[in-house]
């Protein structure tokens, strides 16, 4: 029988495994609401343990081993290596009031009925307003900024929310102490398990200029100062390798797979037209993934939400082995489709269940049939790997939940 490390890799090199990989919680676009976890976990009778929230913008549990185990999760985040320490958590509360654990770097203030994250300066930098499931980004740091030479990009990310409330190994840096802390918490996760690792690493370039700039100046960007909007890229590329050198150097030997992320797409299409992407950005990922490749025998992974059926062939062109979640509610990125023309050289990773219109508002037996048809489709012959359409929300039952990992090889 394989182990799930085997498994992965089978489905990840085109080969058709015993079963179908399964994914859940293995990076931050798989996983599940700590509202909706805590549910499962009522439903399931497991009583033990708190619930920890690893991912506070997204609010997202570590899922424990007693519920990876029982739907035969094939995955791992790196970050699960780490933080392990009671000291590395604190207490808080979830919006329905479920008490929780957070990580202990992370100080979010009371104002009123909303939650407030500052900068140590006072920055507002993130805020959950009354009501909402998530924290929202309240400062751009480069928005209004005549800078050109974009030298102090990383004093520039200490205020981007997506920076500042990482997810672990953070708050642990790219310094000499902190990547021995890197190297050892990824040997001793490696030696823990046979599941897929996945190491989160980032590598965004126009989702990073969203953040920096706001998505309408930063898009403005793109098509009105051409010239510019490569100074910022090539300098933030160059930050990225810098990282990524440093990053794999320290767990290249441990991890499976490595997480770059972009969100290139909207419900409609790609957010950049294909011109776009070829320019400016499709050279710039393909001196990334092939270097990180050279650093460590490691499959790549893109994290790219939305419909990029046109860009595919670039990805595919700049060295991407997997990409995920196959948002396949999107225009032309039907299952069929991406299966019968990407499949021989994508592993398609998701697009396994309707997360906008059936797992969280249909039956249990919708969702398993929603399941049988997609896997039907995408498994065959390898290249695929299961998991839901980008993370369980809070307001999906746990019933539908357990039909839908059930599906899967059921």
């Amino acid at each position: 029988m394989l182990t799930s490390r085997e498994r992965v890799l089978m489905a990840v090199n085109h080969q058709e495994p015993d079963r179908v990989p399964i994914d859940l919680g293995g990076h931050r676009s798989s996983g599940i609401m700590a509202i909706a976890y805590k549910k499962l976990k009522d439903y399931l009778g497991i009583a033990s343990g708190d619930i920890y929230v690893y991912d506070f913008v997204q609010q997202l549990a570590i899922i424990e081993p007693e519920v990876l185990d029982r739907f035969g999760v094939d995955t791992i985040e790196f970050g699960r290596g780490f933080a392990l320490d009671p000291a590395d958590w604190h207490d808080w509360v979830l919006p329905d009031g479920t008490p929780c654990k957070i990580p202990a770097f992370i100080h979010p203030v009371r104002v009123g009925g909303d939650w407030h994250v500052y900068h140590e300066d006072g920055t507002l930098i993130a805020i959950q307003k009354e009501g909402s499931l998530y924290f929202e980004q309240t400062c751009h740091p480069l928005m209004g900024s005549e800078d050109d030479a974009f030298g102090d990009l990383d004093r520039a990310f200490e205020k981007v929310m997506w920076a500042a409330l990482g997810t672990p190994p953070a708050p642990i840096g790219y310094d000499a102490e902190g990547l021995a802390r890197l190297a050892a918490g990824a040997r001793a996760l490696r030696a823990s398990t046979d599941r897929a690792i996945i190491g989160l690493f980032g590598g965004n370039l126009l989702e990073n200029g969203q953040f920096l700039f706001r998505n309408d100046n930063f898009l403005a960007l793109l098509a009105a100062e051409p010239a510019r909007a490569h100074r910022f890229l090539d300098r933030l590329v160059e930050m990225h390798l810098e990282n990524l050198e440093r990053f794999l150097g320290a767990v290249g030997p441990y991890i499976d797979i490595i997480l770059f992320g972009d969100d290139l797409g909207m419900q409609t299409g790609p957010q950049i037209s294909p011109r776009t992407y070829r320019e400016l950005f499709f050279p710039r990922h393909r001196l990334m993934w092939e270097r990180a490749k050279q650093l460590a025998p490691v499959k790549v992974m893109l994290h790219c939400c939305g419909g990029v059926y046109p860009l595919i062939p670039m990805l595919i062109d700049a060295g991407l082995d997997i990409l995920q979640p196959i948002q396949t509610t999107c225009r032309d990125m039907e299952p069929e489709r991406l299966k019968r023309e990407f499949g021989r050289d994508l592993c398609l990773w998701g697009g396994g269940c309707n997360t906008q219109e059936v797992l969280g508002r249909g039956t249990p037996e919708e969702v398993a049939e929603d399941v049988r048809r997609r896997v039907a489709v995408l498994a065959p012959g390898g290249g695929y790997v299961f998991q839901q359409i980008h993370n369980v929300m809070a307001n999906v039952p746990p019933e539908n939940i357990v039909a839908m990992l059930d599906a899967v090889n059921g």
